[in-house]
């Protein structure tokens, strides 16, 4: 009697049998070289994503939009929405390697890439900043947010946006341009999450160059605190802060905090509440989340016609959602 067992599939595993180049292509179907490129991972009418090599030799499919940022493994994951383990079981099955009888081969023909990516460059946001206009401090005014919270969180107006040493945007008085700014990473290389409010049909809402793991608004929380709350955009974070409200964000609703970030923060703060958009994507999103994570989830009820609390506020005004936030924190305490 003959048996077969399946070897130890790990990272050096498959690096022993094919490139990271060809596992790259083979997933997302265009060539791994220098330049700008159109995201096979999402509608993209704009080429918004590049390729670099890291510090640890890792060549990184990266998003300008913030979506997605990762190595051939990721690539997989994100694809599959799978574990880190079973994308590696779905690589080395699709190329042959083992033969695991749950999962179905790819029957895509597995092409050798002859390409050696040798760019170690990170991809490179900058700006032309200028004043914020009296229309721009009225636009964020509408969600609580005042220049002086601007100030604090590192929000910029900007003139022009530059991808890579190139012109990929101006602003106008009718499509205004917001940068966030994180500072600069170990390779001196300047973070920027770049936000079109009004963007047009060829430009992404979002244009990043943000570690995955970054959280938006991290920086400005205080040491400690009883209430932080978990939601879905820096302009959520502004709105919340203006109303004594310690908030973060991760780079979009498909991501959230690690494990580690998550057990530091639970020392910092004595409730976490997540708060995401109340519509179907965020409701899944927020009961998938709780299902791995001891938190407490809140969302505004649809019937006030408003999706998060920076869209509540510009209905209702300050006072009805200070009410709402009060109501909240009323049945958070009540649930413990």
């Amino acid at each position: 009697m003959r048996f077969e067992f399946e070897p130890n599939i790990t990272k050096s595993y498959l690096l022993e049998r094919a490139s990271q180049e060809t596992y790259l292509e083979y997933y997302l179907g265009i060539p791994v070289k220098k330049g700008l490129f159109k995201s096979p991972l999402r509608p993209d009418k704009n080429p918004t994503c590049a390729f670099y090599r890291n510090a640890s030799g890792d060549i990184v499919f990266k998003d300008f939009s913030g979506q997605f940022s990762g190595n051939f493994i990721s690539v997989v994951m994100f694809k599959y929405d799978c574990s880190y383990y079973m994308a590696l079981k779905i690589i080395a099955n699709d190329f042959g390697y083992i033969k695991h009888p749950k999962l179905t081969k790819n029957t895509k023909p597995i092409n050798i890439s002859k390409n050696e990516f040798k760019e170690t460059h990170e991809a490179n946001i900058q700006i032309e900043a200028k004043d914020f206009t009296e229309s721009e401090l009225n636009w964020w005014k509408q969600y609580g947010i005042t220049e002086k919270i601007l100030k604090k969180f590192r929000v910029f107006s900007c003139k022009t946006i530059f991808l890579n040493g190139r012109i990929f945007t101006h602003s106008n008085s009718k499509h205004p341009i917001f940068g966030y700014y994180r500072g600069k990473n170990e390779n001196k290389i300047e973070l920027w999450r770049i936000y079109l409010p009004y963007h047009r049909s060829k430009e992404p809402r979002f244009l990043s160059n943000w570690k995955s793991i970054l959280l938006q608004g991290a920086k400005q929380l205080p040491k400690e605190g009883d209430i932080l709350v978990i939601t879905k955009s820096m302009k959520d974070v502004m709105c919340l802060y203006s109303l004594g409200i310690s908030a973060i964000a991760p780079n979009s609703e498909n991501l959230f905090l690690t494990e580690n970030q998550f057990s530091k923060l639970k020392k910092r703060f004595k409730k976490l509440v997540l708060f995401y958009d109340n519509d179907l994507p965020g409701i899944h999103n927020m009961n998938k989340i709780r299902k791995n994570f001891d938190i407490n989830v809140v969302w505004i009820p649809r019937h006030y016609n408003a999706k998060d609390i920076s869209d509540f506020y510009k209905i209702y005004g300050k006072e009805k959602t200070l009410e709402l936030i009060n109501y909240a924190k009323e049945r958070i305490n009540n649930s413990l």
